[in-house]
């Protein structure tokens, strides 16, 4: 079984047992998720592809933890100008097993 959602504005390839990282959610740790945007459905018999969306295909899923990713650092400046900012950024990230996929 394999299915594509999508979450955060990104899409994820996920199996039953599959552990994600997305993009912050609400929620605590062990509480269940449920992904209603499925755009592909695979299993043994048949493949269904959605337009966009697959009709009825639900993707449960259990909160596992809430963190932050690496630091990204960036910067801008300008020539000849003594002007220079340097800024960073650290993504909350959160980490989801896939449970079942309907």
């Amino acid at each position: 079984m394999l299915a594509v959602i999508k979450t955060g504005g990104k899409q994820y390839k996920v199996k039953p047992g599959d552990k994600i990282k997305i993009e912050k959610i609400e929620g605590e740790e062990g509480d269940k998720v449920l992904f209603s945007e499925v755009l592909l459905l695979d299993d043994e018999k048949s493949l269904k592809i959605g337009t966009p969306l697959v009709k009825g295909a639900k993707v449960e899923g259990k909160i596992i933890k809430t963190a932050k990713a690496k630091k990204v650092v960036g910067i801008k400046f300008k020539a000849k100008k003594r002007y220079k900012v340097k800024f960073g950024h650290r993504q909350i990230l959160t980490e989801v097993e896939i449970v079942k996929i309907a």
